[in-house]
């Protein structure tokens, strides 16, 4: 079985395109979307658990330059 979250981030560096692709290079990111909004992108993660989860977002989105702050949400279907 498979977790899925959606990390919303919030960037403060005008290289999108550069966020968006050391985004998708993450182990455990299926999507990583430029988006409108209050959050400059939103990012599919799919992990085997939600410790997993937290790594990928507080520790590899996180350490990307650029990014400011997250906001991390378990699937619950």
């Amino acid at each position: 079985m498979s977790v899925t979250a959606y990390v919303m981030v919030k960037s403060n560096t005008g290289e999108a395109d550069r966020v968006k692709n050391a985004l998708s290079e993450i182990d455990g990111v299926a999507e990583a979307h430029i988006v409108a909004g209050d959050v400059d992108f939103v990012v599919k993660v799919v992990t085997d658990s939600p410790a997993d989860v937290k790594t990928v977002a507080a520790s590899a989105i996180q350490n990307i330059d650029g990014v400011e702050r997250t906001h991390t949400y378990i699937a619950m279907d």
